[in-house]
């Protein structure tokens, strides 16, 4: 009775702990007066407009781009047969490697006034003045958007049509039906769930971007936030507006999960009906060439361009890199990504083997917050997580917590649980989900409960997922930029924040070094999924 009582008691606080940024947010309406409804009408009348008319133009634009080049690449894959399809299965993911920003960088230095093309282009044709419009805007935040988040739809389309596309496309070519109707009446309406998916999470994504927004001069919601919070000193306008972009997201998600659940019916439906299995349809000549392009051109946009561009002032620079401050930088993100990521991957695997061993209806709902985090934007977050510290430290000024959330990393670490907890959670809860249940069985009738059951049992079949999970999340830390910018303690700068740092500089070409640094680390788990999805 008392181990229930204190699990119960256990599973409570942690619940709290990873909603309390979405608590905070929603708890400081409540302050809402006077002088907050100014602050509101003043936000309405001013930056607030722009703030949603970018926003909804970005989404829009991004929508469009990544929902074209995601299917049009799964469409060519899977559906047909053409040189080089094997390689660009997995080639296709690549982008996934790059963060955001750091394409941004690259594209910047080698585009802008001052970059190679044009000064080159000047010198060689006696040109004058700007060759190339500025790329710093919304439609260069879109490309670059759309060139690094398009992987979202490519995978969930090209998984939705390997399963049944081509089997019902061949029954389709059987009754007559010619090849640019069975693609018009069988691919793109099986597909379409799943670019709905693919497109909601590319969205949340750009939502939750700092990095592009902040570098290109954007109004967005994720940039308002940080100028209200660190510039004006406006905690009340940078929560409201948090709240703001918090809804959007809830609305991305709402949608995510309606389509993903139309991706299921589908997928049932579609394996009742299932037939022997068809070959993808052999192109030759100028559709060869078309479907090699669709396939080649994102590859080269979303992560050949941007990694060459990289590399081109680190050879040049090479000499004059700052290797040591680069091994702190290093050690810096190194280190917090460790810590976060043994917390996460023991905070997952206890959150799975609760809803294992007692599925009520508390640990569904812990589980179900923890998997909500991802969504969060890490803005949203740091909001959510010092607006609490402000209010302790009004109400108790001798207290210590502001030094233990903003001199520490516990904050921080904080912070990244939240938001990474769920991508260790869905490891495990993989894992959990290929361990027969006559196992657990089993051990309790020869007397093995409890923590002795994970151990003996359940660990040795989870190791390969747990490895899995605490990878994920230390790649997704190395990466992450908005919460570290703000949570990170004094002189322990990462990866990440240095990269903006000197990108913000117009030091690009000292930012190419740890910016290479961050999609090397990425490419880890990419190579991780290609070799899944290979596997038959």
């Amino acid at each position: 009775m008392l181990s229930r009582i204190s699990s119960t008691v256990g599973l409570l606080l942690l619940a709290l702990a990873l909603t309390l940024p979405v608590l905070a947010l929603l708890a400081s309406w409540s302050q809402f007066d006077a002088a907050a409804r100014e602050v509101l009408a003043e936000m309405s009348r001013t930056v607030l407009p722009d703030y949603t008319l970018t926003s909804v133009v970005l989404c829009l634009s991004v929508a469009l781009g990544v929902a074209v080049v995601g299917m049009a690449t799964a469409s060519a894959v899977t559906l047909f047969d053409f040189p080089g399809r094997r390689v660009f299965e997995w080639a296709l993911l690549l982008p996934l490697a790059m963060p955001a920003y750091v394409v941004a960088y690259a594209y910047t230095d080698f585009l802008q006034f001052s970059g190679p093309l044009q000064v080159w282009m000047r010198e060689s044709f006696g040109l004058r003045g700007r060759v190339f419009p500025e790329i710093r805007n919304t439609p260069g935040a879109v490309w670059v958007f759309t060139f690094s988040l398009y992987p979202y739809v490519y995978l969930l389309a090209r998984t939705a049509l390997t399963e049944r596309a081509a089997q019902l496309m061949e029954a389709a070519r059987l009754l007559g039906a010619p090849l640019s109707r069975r693609i018009r009446e069988v691919a793109l309406p099986l597909a379409r769930p799943a670019v709905a998916a693919g497109v909601a999470l590319a969205l949340m994504e750009t939502l939750a971007d700092f990095g592009v927004a902040s570098y290109f001069g954007i109004q967005t919601f994720t940039a308002g936030i940080y100028k209200a919070w660190l510039s004006m000193d406006m905690p009340l306008a940078a929560a409201q507006l948090a709240t703001m972009l918090l809804a959007l997201v809830a609305l991305l998600l709402w949608l995510e999960r309606r389509a993903q659940q139309r991706m299921r019916f589908a997928s049932l439906r579609g394996q009742r009906a299932g037939s022997a299995d068809a070959q993808p349809v052999r192109l030759s000549g100028g559709r060869s060439l078309l479907a090699w392009l669709a396939c080649a051109l994102p590859i080269l946009f979303g992560f050949v361009l941007p990694v060459l561009f990289m590399l081109r002032p680190l050879i040049g620079g090479w000499e004059e890199l700052p290797w040591t401050s680069f091994v702190q930088w290093a050690g810096n993100s190194v280190r917090l990504a460790a810590i976060s990521a043994a917390a996460a991957t023991v905070l997952a695997l206890v959150l799975a083997f609760a809803v294992r061993t007692r599925p009520g209806a508390l640990t569904r709902g812990v589980v179900q917050l923890a998997g909500l985090g991802y969504a969060v934007p890490g803005a949203v977050i740091v909001v959510g997580l010092l607006l609490p510290v402000g209010w302790a430290q009004k109400a108790f000024p001798e207290g210590s917590i502001g030094y233990w959330v903003t001199a520490t990393v516990l904050g921080i670490v904080w912070a990244y649980l939240v938001r990474f907890t769920a991508v260790a959670l869905q490891s495990a809860q993989s894992g959990y989900a290929r361990i027969p249940a006559s196992l657990d069985d089993s051990a309790r009738m020869l007397g093995t409960t409890g923590a002795a059951l994970a151990a003996r049992v359940h660990w040795p079949l989870l190791r390969r997922t747990t490895a899995a999970a605490a990878l994920l999340v230390f790649v997704d830390v190395m990466k992450e930029l908005p919460a570290t910018l703000v949570l990170r303690p004094f002189n322990s700068d990462t990866l990440a924040v240095v990269a903006y740092q000197l990108a913000r500089d117009e030091r690009l070409g000292e930012a190419a070094l740890p910016a290479l640094t961050l999609v090397l680390v990425g490419l880890v788990p990419v190579i991780m999924l290609s070799r899944t999805l290979r596997q038959r």
